[in-house]
């Protein structure tokens, strides 16, 4: 606009030679500087929305994560640190441990993402377990997660625990535990390395001691759906880089084989639900069985339910079934979605469309919905002696509900929060420039006009 403005100066009655002489100095020092600046002012407000469209990218493990090769046997294990993420991997017939260094009151979980590369065959039944052990081998926890009836190559998380209660009687103390991840599958499944991204936390013990019984009664009616105009917010490409949505409708596009990550904030006393949408095709005919799959993680990275979708090219949802509203007690439940319920926090949303949609219906991008409820009235949390790693894992913060926007007001609070977090500094390194550039141009003009010029 400012060159606009000047050029009509010029054509206004300006000599040729005062427009020579208003020309900035061809500095490329300067040309650099700026076109940086402008990128990175760009960068902030393009965000992760570059990557929805696009086509089914690499995990996105946590910055900064170190590696520790998995041992073979408990004895040369490598230790997990709580409140640490860590890269490692997972060969074809992988028994991988790994050391936890405990006291005697805190709960500890350990998570496994594995990442089968794009392309790979996997079944239904393929996956990984893991169980966390003490020194004597004895089993506290143990669970799988499979691929499902998507059967396609996609990031699953499984997680483990060692519980420090009054109500347990194996397992407890303090001492050295033991990780141990494995695959499992099919015997006909690709035989490449998976790449894993491992996480620990802790989580302190109740100053009092509280409920030991799970709530018996919940809402569990089917809620209604979420209305109203969906706002733009694209998924991340991991854990780590979830983005963040509240309630209501949000919308992006995905491509076969892609997985989209969202986290929402949800506190003690409320209950979370979410459906996702597939948009009609636009092309191709027949069937993919389990096309579209929706998962709920804690914020541990621990399963809570998954939904499933066959998409025969029309308009289809997976929606989550109806969950218990967040609560300490829910740790004592029979159910696995009462129990991963058992702390606040921000919950991931998971979406995965299945790569052989691209074989029926094309490789889009596809249009999805995510309709998002956060039911019920946050509560305060429980009295925790200590604190938990990471810090604030299991809160939910004012700045974590202004993130998480309803989508009413997303289309623009997202776009000045996304100023105000990340785009200021570029902005401000940009207008510094240009100032400069400017006052050079002007030095410039002083120094090359003809005398008596006006």
């Amino acid at each position: 606009m400012e060159r606009g403005g000047a050029g009509r100066r010029t054509r206004a009655g300006h000599p040729r030679r005062d427009r020579r002489a208003r020309r900035p100095p061809d500095n490329p020092a300067v040309r650099l500087a700026v076109a940086a600046a402008a990128l990175s002012l760009v960068t902030a407000f393009s965000g992760p929305s570059a990557f929805a469209a696009g086509s089914p990218g690499p995990y996105a493990f946590t910055d900064g994560a170190p590696s520790v090769p998995g041992a073979t046997s408990a004895t040369d294990a490598e230790r997990l640190e709580p409140g640490r993420a860590y890269r490692s991997s997972l060969p074809r017939d992988g028994r991988l441990y790994y050391r936890l260094d405990l006291d005697a009151t805190s709960t500890a979980y350990v998570s496994a993402t594995a990442v089968p590369a794009a392309g790979t065959t996997v079944a239904a039944t393929d996956g990984l377990r893991i169980s966390v052990q003490d020194a004597r081998g004895t089993s506290c926890s143990i669970q799988a997660a499979r691929f499902g009836a998507s059967r396609s190559p996609h990031p699953v998380a499984a997680w483990g625990a060692r519980e420090a209660s009054p109500g347990h009687t194996l397992c407890q103390g303090a001492g050295t535990y033991y990780a141990l991840i494995e695959r499992i599958g099919a015997d006909n499944s690709s035989s490449d390395t998976w790449p894993l991204e491992l996480a620990a936390f802790s989580e302190p013990p109740l100053r009092h001691t509280g409920a030991t019984t799970a709530p018996e009664s919940w809402n569990s009616a089917s809620p209604e759906p979420v209305t109203g105009r969906a706002a733009e917010r694209a998924g991340g490409a991991g854990f780590a880089a979830a983005s963040t949505i509240g309630p209501g409708a949000w919308r992006t596009r995905i491509r076969p084989g892609q997985t989209l990550f969202y986290q929402v904030p949800v506190d003690w006393g409320q209950q979370p639900n979410a459906t996702a949408e597939l948009d009609g095709a636009s092309e191709g005919s027949g069937y993919v069985s389990g096309a579209l799959t929706l998962s709920l993680y804690n914020p541990v990275r621990g399963r809570v339910e998954e939904a499933y979708a066959g998409y025969s090219g029309r308009q289809t949802t997976a929606g989550l079934a109806p969950l218990p509203p967040v609560a300490h007690a829910n740790r004592h439940g029979f159910a696995d979605q009462v129990k991963s319920l058992r702390f606040a926090g921000f919950h991931y949303l998971v979406v995965h469309l299945a790569a052989q949609t691209a074989e029926r219906f094309g490789e889009g991008p596809h249009g999805l919905t995510l309709r998002v409820r956060v039911d019920g009235t946050a509560r305060p949390g429980p009295d925790y002696a200590g604190r938990s790693e990471p810090v604030r894992l299991f809160d939910v913060t004012a700045h974590d509900r202004a993130a998480a926007a309803p989508a009413g007001a997303a289309d623009g609070t997202a776009a000045l929060r996304a100023l105000a977090a990340g785009g200021i500094g570029a902005g401000t390194v940009l207008l510094a420039v240009l100032g400069v550039w400017t006052a050079v141009a002007r030095r410039g003009a002083g120094s090359s006009a003809t005398p008596g010029a006006s």
